[in-house]
């Protein structure tokens, strides 16, 4: 297994080596936006990222909810914290890429723009929860509101397609018009953040797992103690 991630890591790297270099330097500079445009490469993977690990964590949160799976609560636990980091990532972003294109930071009830906060705020409310609550229901609660925040995801993608948004219409499918060498570098981009995303949560599982098998040794200690 540690060489599996090690494989991992070192092709993450490579990956995420060339895709700077294809965003910086190999992708064709945009007519209008000129250079911040490049931002795209990072702004647009980390979404599509975002949307993936939300999607685990639904899945997951699903099957806890049926199961009591602990390796579906340990993965939806996981697959929360990275997406909310992919997720402020967005968000951080988006509005570097608004100010100069734009002229403005943020627009102020734009669907896109609002359902991505509420987005991020639900899943930063689970993991508060996650971390807080003591009781043993926290799981069960953390994931009816999983599933519940998940409902937004299919909102926050689709809001650009039918209504009206500060936000660009779409570049990629029906309508598009991202120049093919763009789109290279946008999707090598988008395997990299891949790639990151799922070592980080690899290693991220098997330290929750090692956590809670010490806290159930150290309760079982306890529970033996406390019976001489």
């Amino acid at each position: 297994m540690k060489r599996g991630i090690t494989i991992l890591a070192i092709v993450t790297a490579l990956l995420l080596s060339y895709a700077l270099y294809g965003a910086l330097i190999g992708a064709p500079t945009e007519r209008t936006m000129g250079d911040v445009q490049r931002i795209f490469y990072y702004h647009v993977p980390s979404a599509w990222t975002a949307f993936l690990l939300f999607l685990i964590n639904f899945v997951a949160s699903i099957i806890y909810l049926i199961r009591r799976s602990a390796k579906a609560d340990i993965l939806a636990l996981v697959s929360a914290e990275v997406g909310v980091v992919f997720c402020t990532v967005v968000l951080v972003t988006g509005p570097i890429w608004a100010r100069p294109v734009w002229g403005i930071w943020w627009a102020a009830g734009d669907i896109r723009l609002t359902t991505t906060l509420v987005l991020w705020v639900i899943y930063v409310s689970y993991l508060v929860l996650r971390r807080l609550s003591t009781s043993g229901q926290t799981p069960k609660i953390a994931a009816v509101l999983a599933i519940f925040g998940a409902l937004d995801v299919p909102l926050v993608y689709f809001s650009i397609w039918f209504f009206r948004t500060q936000h660009p219409s779409p570049v990629i499918g029906a309508g598009g018009s991202l120049d093919p060498r763009m789109g290279q570098v946008l999707l090598i981009n988008w395997a990299a953040f891949l790639c990151l995303a799922w070592l980080v949560c690899w290693t991220r599982y098997r330290l929750e797992v090692a956590q809670r098998q010490v806290e159930e040794a150290q309760a079982l200690e306890s529970l033996l103690e406390g019976s001489r």
